[in-house]
């Protein structure tokens, strides 16, 4: 079986792959001061809720956006599964071509999420990911990275408010009933939520100008199911999208790594 990790600022998605099947998935924590032995105890503890053994693992693929957790990952892939893991940067098998100026400051999970929505819907495709960073990716019909948007994520920015406004107190990330609300909570809620979906939405609209009006959405991530469900350019949420691009990666390296 197939162990791949997501590594985020925020959180950590992990899961494991029988083929193509996606058989366990968790989401924890990112922590920077973690040791490999650490992170081998936290996936052993995991495994065992699931009924898996760590010998069960034949292959670990990582993607990560925070450099100083790569080298415990590896340790700990090296360790307690006795693997060499293929991490995605430089050098490794996409199947895609990065038109940006300088394609190594595009983030590992952009290029993942590309892959992974291209091989499933084709191009050209807007890819949205509700991260730490709201990030909008721009794949044209050939298969391309084309390069996209950054914008501060969901998270980030309700606690940014919480923090510099004394009266504003911290909120649950859902839906109000109105958008004209009679509290302060549900007044954050309405901004918030449906402020997010205005900066979806155009920034998609102008985006579709670029590539084309026939340019499918996909979105993913943590608020990616909140968000979808009052925008109208989302076409489909796959919450899963970065573990299936790692898959992908993997198989496509398999054979060069063997």
């Amino acid at each position: 079986m197939l162990l791949v990790f997501d590594v985020g600022n925020s959180n950590i998605v992990l899961g494991i792959y029988d083929q193509e099947k996606l058989l366990h998935h968790w989401r924890v924590s990112t922590d920077r001061q973690k040791t490999a032995d650490e992170y081998g105890v936290l996936m052993n503890s995991l495994f065992i809720h699931r009924g898996v053994a760590m010998n069960d693992i034949h292959a670990v693929i990582i993607s990560s956006v925070v450099p100083p957790l790569m080298v415990p990952l590896q340790r700990m892939a090296q360790r307690y599964f006795d693997v060499e893991p293929l991490v995605v940067g430089p050098g490794i098998k996409t199947g895609i071509r990065i038109k940006y100026e300088n394609p190594r400051e595009v983030g590992a999970d952009r290029i993942v999420n590309a892959i992974a929505a291209y091989e499933k819907y084709g191009g050209p495709i807007i890819i949205v990911d509700f991260g730490t960073a709201t990030t909008f990716c721009a794949i044209d019909r050939n298969g391309d990275y084309l390069g996209g948007a950054i914008a501060p994520g969901i998270g980030i920015s309700t606690e940014a408010l919480f923090q510099r406004a004394a009266k504003l107190p911290r909120i649950e990330l859902v839906k109000p009933r109105s958008v004209i609300c009679r509290n302060t909570i549900a007044s954050m809620q309405s901004g918030i939520i449906f402020g997010f979906v205005g900066q979806v939405d155009e920034i998609v609209r102008r985006m579709r100008e670029e590539l084309g009006s026939d340019a499918c959405v996909v979105a993913t991530g943590g608020l990616a199911n909140l968000i979808g469900q009052e925008s109208k350019t989302i076409g489909s949420v796959e919450p899963f999208l970065t573990l299936e691009g790692l898959r992908i990666i993997y198989e496509r390296n398999a054979s060069i790594k063997g």
